[in-house]
């Protein structure tokens, strides 16, 4: 089954608001180990320059693996597939 576009952005959507959430409690645990005092805004900030980097880059990492997926399907293989036979 094909994965539409769309399901793509829902699918790296919830994949960095899962990643943001981590990364937020993932700070503020190893934050304070390299003498990195923070308080919760900053961490949310920081956070928040990545998001736009971490939804890009799934989103466009979905649609090649798809495109892939599906150029495999259809027997698109770049030349290296044996040619199929002629229909009769």
């Amino acid at each position: 089954m094909k994965q539409s576009r769309a399901m793509s952005l829902v699918e790296a959507v919830a994949n960095v608001i899962a990643g943001y959430v981590l990364a937020i409690a993932t700070q503020i645990v190893v934050f304070p180990w390299f003498g990195i005092e923070t308080g919760l805004a900053e961490h949310l900030t920081i956070g928040l320059a990545f998001v736009g980097v971490s939804l890009v880059r799934g989103y466009l990492l979905r649609r090649l693996f798809e495109a892939i997926r599906v150029a495999n399907r259809s027997g698109d293989r770049g030349g290296h597939a044996e040619p199929e036979p002629p229909h009769q």
